[in-house]
């Protein structure tokens, strides 16, 4: 299903990125979360932490969506990323876990 409809908790977190509140955004992923950005992981909230203090919400990113796919329990969202790190359309495949995420994936869009 492709369309504009983003369900919880990604709705919360995109939110919580583009608010750029650090605590929502740390919040949102289970102890045993992870990022993989272009095949680097981060791993817990302290590596999520430093690795978005640099590239992340440090970098005064925000996501404008464009296009949502759910398929299962990945939700995939397309957008528009900005920031003073890295600009472009990217792909952030994320999975959720009782109500929070347990990964997401960045990869161009």
């Amino acid at each position: 299903m492709t369309d504009q409809h983003i369900p919880e908790p990604v709705a919360s977190f995109i939110a919580a990125v583009n608010a750029h509140d650090e605590s929502a955004f740390l919040e949102a992923f289970v102890e045993s979360g992870y990022v993989d950005d272009w095949g680097r992981i981060f791993r817990g909230r302290d590596e999520i932490k430093a690795w978005s203090d640099k590239e992340f919400l440090g970098a005064r990113g925000t996501l404008t969506v464009r296009e949502v796919e759910v398929e299962g329990r990945v939700v995939t969202v397309v957008g528009d990323w900005r920031s003073t790190h890295a600009n472009g359309l990217s792909s952030f495949e994320i999975v959720p876990e009782e109500g929070q995420i347990a990964s997401m994936t960045i990869r161009e869009g």
